[in-house]
């Protein structure tokens, strides 16, 4: 897997996941969000529910999705 496709998989894990952008995280907060949410549901799962909510709520998904991407860069420097 490559180092941009696992960004995408963490990425998407955590964008389904609990995990809230009003909560203060940890490193060790996401890492465990992403790790549980992809056992969970697994890459194509992740990428699913991602889909949909983008279908569903595109206004809200897309800032998720960008405060995700900021969230995992800095959990996985």
């Amino acid at each position: 897997m490559t180092p941009q496709l696992l960004e995408h998989v963490r990425a998407e894990a955590l964008f389904v996941s609990d995990v809230q952008s009003s909560e203060s995280l940890s490193v060790q907060r996401i890492r465990t969000a992403v790790m549980v949410t992809v056992r969970r549901h697994g890459p194509r799962g992740c990428a699913a529910l991602v889909a949909h909510e983008f279908g569903e709520h595109p206004d809200t998904a897309v800032s998720r999705m960008g405060w995700v991407l900021r969230q995992v860069r800095l959990a996985y420097a």
